[in-house]
This record gives structure tokens, C-alpha cells and sequence, in this order.
């Protein structure tokens, strides 16, 4: 049975191989991938990887590879009409109808690309005859040469209103075929439909695949209204579901692990050539969570860098509230401020590369832009306006359908309200530890009352209260966390579910964590009392972590934002080193074990990119020792 290439690049589209996968195989995101145990082999080192920006599983204990059609027949032995059937209904797609008139449709839908690909051909011809001198010029100004242009396919419309329809019926293309693609305009009071584009530089649109479905024209004469003219929905092109350069970017963003979005044809081209090939862009409209959900599955944190001027700055506050309610862990967006009244276009120009990774190196968080967007140009003098404001950052954070990412976001408003509004008291300043339903944060904290033997925060049992002493051994990272959980108490109440599941190296350093935060939840005199076993141990660590280049800052009269930074800094730190260098084992076994020549060479590029993420880990480390000297304080004699 025959399926649509449409329909199957569509299940493509909607479902990413990890959620098939992972509805058998527990997988865990490792980098740009996620890793689980093989679903084809016993073993206990995870060696199986799935990567949605490039739609495939690789499995190295067996060597088979595929998409989620593939996994399916693999593991559960279906047919391949089967396995279409089971993810059309996952990705809420009815099953296409076998009939001489779906065959006839399919067969209609491949005719209509072919007469795009005449219509590019045509334009991309015209360019570089006589009658695109003048289009040519205007893209020289731009800074897109001949080879710029070969590059992206662009072209050039006449300004004749049959110029167009009158080549393509030259090759038998029907009149009935170029309405269509969107190429003529007609309509009952339109006696004979003329070309819609006319003395227009083209940019063709292509969908994933990389088959032209769209045009963008650029008006030449500065009085012809648009200025920018898209091809009108067709069967080929909807285009709140397409991002301009989206399958040159996908690569790119892959290899890079980021996604930048702009806002015109030619922003994206003079990205591309100042080197971001991993940039996209809407259609001269607002993003669209479609297009948010394409954005996704390129990178974790797509960046938008849209224009510096009022209408750009709106656009970016249009896409936050459309990502709200989408957003969840490994989801979310960044944005990128370009200069006031110049667009990425502009900058590249003027200023290079340079100054465009300065600008998408300084890209803010979400939550921050959502505050700056609340908060910008605007006066809370008066108790009703901070009222208003805390209720508007209440409600938008109520948008946010993943609950943890929810809860974590109210949490970060009322911080940067209680800064922001000069309460007189720290931004998240600790609350009183008070058991379940006692008026506390409730939800998560365990009760221990009556429980029997005392669990850790993993709900393990917790090992016998003995001494824990025992030299840590390369675990610095570890000492910098745990010396600021017992000097500062309001972070480790602010950081607790992070903290209580990290994965840490030295397993006497685990059991004093595991006790410590399970005494500070039964009760915060309990840490003030520890027995006589934690305070030694206690004490050990901070006599190590005073040893450090960051000891100024981990203090127990440090300023709690400064040893903030660096927890957060370390946190984050701690788990990429941990993910690389389980990453790195697993390269070093496939590269020791697979005799696969073309498996060697992933491998081994695998393992190269590894540990240049591993040299760039240990700079940044070196940059958070060096923190009291970028921040500008002065750390305090020890």
C-alpha cells in the first residue's frame, strides 16, 4: 500500500521519534540527544541515542538505525501500513482514503511542485537577463552577489502582467495549474488572470524537504503597497506551518544546538553570510505556536532577534504570550535586542560578525523578558498599580500548562517583584520550613511525620548516621554546592529539588546531602543541632571549600546574590560535565567495539566534539573562579 509523501513527512512533522521511542525505552537527554538502554539488546551502559532535529535512532550494541516507522516494525513487528496506521493516530491525522480520487489528488499535488520548480526556474533566469539590471543592482546595495544569489535561488518577476503565465503555458502548464500554486490572480470580475508577481525580487519558500511551495516578492518601485507580497494559501503552502530557510537551517542548528528567528528574507541571508546558516524566519506575520513547534524540534531555545525598532520590540512581546502556554522543560525561547532602529540586516552590514554574536551572546531568558515587557517605561507608585502589576504576572504564569515549569515561574516573578518594587527584604527570601498543610510551600515537601525510617529526598532509605569522613576526591564542584547550601539556607531552600537530585561523584559527599536536607525539612533547629557526626563533616567541607578560588563569595556573610550566581553557575556546570563524560565512555566503547567503518567515523566525531565540550566546560569554570573580578566586587580577605 502507497502512502502520500505529503502524509508521511506530515507524521514526520507532528510526532518527534523521541516521544515514539520513549513509550518503550526510558530515554534521558544527553546534549543534543536523548540515550536509554537498547530495546534490541541486554545491557546496563546505555548505547541506543535518538535525535529528533535529525528524525532517526541509532542503536550501536546492534547497529540498527531508522525513524519511528522503523522502531515500530522493529519492536513490535508490525507492517509498515501498520506502523503508518498507529502514528497517524498518535499525531491526530486520519488515515488518507484509498481511492482513484486521493490517487488523482497525490497526483495533482506532484504536478503542482513541478510547475513551482518551472516557475523558480523562470524567475532565477530572468534575474540575470536585461530585464533584472535593475533587481540586480538593488541586491548588489544589499550585499547579495551573484554567488549570494545562485545560493539562495532568487529570481526576478517582469513587471509584464503575463510575462509569467505565458512561459509556463509555453512548457504546458494550465492556467488552472498556476492559480493553483498561487502564481495567478483571478477571481469573477478578473476577465483573464495576469501574473501576481510583477517587477518583484523573488525569494522562493521552500518546506522541509527543501521542494519550492512559495514565493516572497520584494516590490522595486517604493510605491507599489506591499512592500513584501507572499503567494496566497494554496494546497502546498500554509505558511503559519512553514519558516523561511528552514531546510538549509536545520543542519546548522543541529550541529550548533541553536535556532535564531528573524523577521525578513533578507535578514536571514545576511545572517547566513556573517556566519548563522542556523537562521530562519516567519512569513510576515506573527509566530505561530506551529512554527514555534517546528523551532523546537532545530533547538531547545530557538533565540528571537527581531528588529530594533517599536514594531520589532512588539513582535517579540506577541510571541511571548503565544509560547506561555507551550513552553516546558528543554522548550522555551530566548530573545536577542538589536540596537535602536536597526534590523539584522543592518548590523551585518555595518558592523560584522562581531557585533551580531555580541547581540545573540547577550540573548535574555523568557521569564526576563516577560518581566522587562510587564515592567519597561511604566510607574508603580501607588499601591493599586503594584497590585495590578502582581496580578497581571500572577495570571500570565498561570498560562503555562507544565506545572513544575509553572510553579518555578511564579517563584521567579515574585523575586524579581520583591527586587524590583524595593521591598526592603532579599528577592526569594527563605520562608519558614513548616510541615505539609501548615501554610508553607506545599505540593512537594515530604511530611516525615510517622513515616517510619527517615527517606532521602529520592526516597531512599537514608544510611546509618555514622561518620562520613573520607577525603573527597576531585569533586570541587560538590564542595562549592554543598558549602553554599550550609552557609546560605535560603538558597538551599530556593535550589532543593535541584540540589536534592544531584548526581554527585563522591558518595560520602551524597550521604551528608541526603541527611543534611532531610534534616532541614523535618525542622530548621535540627540543623543548628547536628549530631556530632554531620557538624564534623560539615566542618570538613568548609574548611575545603575555604580553600577555593570562590571560598569570598560561599560565606556565610557573603551577599546572597553573588554566592546565588555561582550556585546557579555550578548547578549547571555540574550536570553538563556529568552528561559529557558519561557521553565520552560511551564513545570510547563504540569507537573500541563497532567495526562498522562508517559507525567509526560517527564515533570518532562524536568523541572530538566531546571533549572540545569538555575543554570549553573547564574555561568556564575557570571564569567562575575569576567571578569576583568580572563582577567588579572585591572578594574579602579569607
Amino acid at each position: 500500500m502507497k502512502f502520500p509523501p505529503a502524509f508521511l513527512d506530515e507524521i514526520r512533522a507532528r510526532l518527534p521519534v523521541s516521544e515514539v521511542v520513549g513509550q518503550r525505552v526510558k530515554l534521558k537527554k544527553q546534549g543534543r540527544e536523548w540515550a536509554g538502554l537498547s530495546p534490541f539488546n541486554a545491557e546496563k551502559t546505555p548505547s541506543f541515542f535518538v535525535n529528533d532535529q535529525k528524525g532517526f535512532y541509532h542503536d550501536f550494541s546492534s547497529s540498527k538505525h531508522g525513524d519511528a516507522f522503523d522502531f515500530l516494525m522493529e519492536t513490535e513487528g508490525l507492517s509498515f501500513p501498520e506502523a503508518v496506521e498507529r502514528l497517524a493516530g498518535m499525531a491526530g491525522l486520519p488515515m488518507p482514503v484509498h481511492s482513484q480520487e486521493s490517487q488523482e489528488q497525490e497526483k495533482k499535488r506532484s504536478s503542482l511542485h513541478e510547475v513551482m520548480v518551472l516557475a523558480a526556474q523562470f524567475f532565477e533566469r530572468t534575474l540575470q537577463e536585461k530585464a533584472g539590471a535593475k533587481a540586480r543592482g538593488y541586491l548588489a546595495d544589499r550585499r547579495l552577489d551573484a554567488n549570494v544569489q545562485r545560493e539562495f535561488s532568487l529570481g526576478y518577476a517582469p513587471p509584464d502582467r503575463f510575462t509569467l503565465r505565458d512561459a509556463l503555458a509555453a512548457k504546458g502548464v494550465s492556467a488552472e495549474d498556476m492559480i493553483a500554486c498561487g502564481l495567478l490572480v483571478h477571481g469573477e470580475d478578473i476577465a483573464v488572470p495576469y501574473d501576481r508577481f510583477r517587477d518583484r525580487v523573488m525569494f522562493p519558500i521552500h518546506d522541509r524537504s527543501g521542494r519550492v511551495i512559495a514565493f516572497g516578492g520584494r516590490a522595486m518601485d517604493s510605491s507599489v503597497k506591499p512592500k513584501y507580497l507572499n503567494s496566497p494559501e494554496t494546497g502546498l503552502f500554509h505558511k503559519s506551518s512553514v519558516l523561511f530557510n528552514h531546510h538549509r537551517a536545520r543542519k546548522a542548528a543541529h550541529d550548533t544546538g541553536e535556532a535564531i528567528v528573524v523577521e525578513g528574507y533578507v535578514d536571514v541571508i545576511a545572517m547566513s553570510q556573517v556566519g548563522y546558516p542556523n537562521t530562519v524566519a516567519p512569513l510576515g506575520t506573527a509566530l505561530t505556536s506551529e512554527q514555534c513547534e517546528l523551532l523546537w524540534r532545530m533547538a531547545a531555545e530557538p533565540i528571537l532577534c527581531f528588529d530594533g525598532d517599536k514594531a520589532g520590540q512588539k513582535a517579540a512581546f506577541r510571541a511571548i504570550d503565544m509560547a506561555l502556554p507551550l513552553i516546558g522543560p528543554g522548550k522555551t525561547l530566548r530573545f536577542a535586542r538589536l540596537p535602536e532602529g536597526q534590523d539584522p540586516d543592518d548590523l551585518a552590514r555595518s558592523e560584522g560578525e562581531a557585533a551580531i554574536a555580541q547581540v545573540i551572546a547577550a540573548a535574555k531568558p523568557l521569564a526576563e523578558m516577560l518581566f522587562l515587557r510587564e515592567t519597561e517605561g511604566q510607574r508603580f507608585d501607588t499601591p493599586e498599580r503594584r497590585a495590578a502589576l502582581e496580578r497581571r504576572l500572577r495570571e500570565l504564569t498561570r498560562t503555562i500548562a507544565d506545572e513544575t515549569l509553572r510553579r518555578h515561574y511564579q517563584e521567579d516573578m515574585e523575586a524579581r517583584l520583591s527586587t524590583f518594587l524595593g521591598s526592603g527584604k532579599p528577592a526569594a527570601a527563605p520562608r519558614k520550613w513548616e510541615p505539609r498543610g501548615g501554610g508553607g510551600r506545599s505540593g512537594w515537601r515530604p511530611n516525615f511525620a510517622n513515616q517510619g525510617p527517615r527517606l532521602g529526598l529520592a526516597g531512599q532509605p537514608l544510611p546509618k548516621r555514622q561518620g562520613l569522613m573520607g577525603r573527597p576526591k576531585d569533586a570541587p564542584r560538590d564542595i562549592v554546592i554543598l558549602a553554599i547550601v550550609i552557609n546560605h539556607p535560603d538558597l538551599m531552600e530556593r535550589h532543593i529539588e535541584e540540589i536534592a537530585a544531584l548526581d554527585l561523584s563522591n558518595r560520602t559527599l551524597a550521604a551528608f546531602r541526603d541527611q543534611f536536607l532531610a534534616l532541614a525539612l523535618e525542622s530548621p533547629a535540627r540543623v543548628e543541632a547536628l549530631e556530632a557526626a554531620l557538624m564534623e563533616e560539615r566542618d570538613r567541607i568548609l574548611r575545603l571549600a575555604s580553600q577555593m578560588p570562590v571560598w569570598w563569595c560561599l560565606r556565610p556573610e557573603a551577599d546572597s546574590s553573588d554566592a546565588d550566581q555561582v550556585l546557579r553557575q555550578t548547578l549547571a556546570l555540574h550536570r553538563k560535565a556529568r552528561a559529557l563524560n558519561k557521553e565520552l565512555k560511551l564513545a570510547e566503547k563504540a569507537l573500541a567495539t563497532d567495526a562498522n567503518p562508517e559507525i567509526n567515523e560517527q564515533s570518532f566525531g562524536r568523541l572530538r566534539d566531546i571533549k572540545e565540550n569538555l575543554a570549553d566546560l573547564a574555561n568556564a569554570e575557570a571564569a567562575i573562579e575569576g567571578f569576583g573580578a568580572l563582577s567588579g566586587r572585591k572578594a574579602p580577605p579569607v
